[in-house]
């Protein structure tokens, strides 16, 4: 029979089968290449690419009866909408990214000049004390 562990030790962790599974969806990759975890913005676009594809070849679909046409159209909407998504959250990522830079670059320059002749801060506290 194997010890108990003494309080302070930690527990020995089986691998459970949500473990192994979870550890699979963890390294999911899009047609091998696309690693949808890492790419900013990946995930979401393809997300709603697929339910904008749902969405179009079954609005078609149930327009027209016609299944190869609503095939065609779902794969068109499936491009749209990804691309539309992607393009819109990568814009919004890099205008993010622009003002961390900006806001650290700030925080640099407060750090170096505070309690300076240089400091904007006491420049206007003097000021508005005359």
């Amino acid at each position: 029979m194997a010890a108990a562990p003494e309080p302070g030790e930690p527990k020995e962790r089986k691998a459970s089968c949500t473990s192994l599974h979870l550890s699979y969806w963890k390294a999911f990759k899009l047609l091998g290449f696309l690693d949808v975890e890492n790419i900013p913005c990946a995930r979401d676009s393809i997300l709603y690419g697929s339910l904008g594809s749902i969405v179009a070849g079954f609005g078609h679909f149930l327009f027209t009866s016609r299944i190869k046409r609503s095939c065609d159209v779902g794969v068109g909407g499936f491009i749209l909408v990804t691309l539309g998504c992607w393009f819109h959250c990568r814009y919004n990522y890099a205008k993010q990214r622009i003002r961390e830079r900006i806001a650290r670059e700030e925080i640099k320059k407060k750090i170096l000049y505070e309690g300076t002749h240089l400091d904007p801060e006491r420049k206007h506290n003097s000021n508005s004390s005359n």
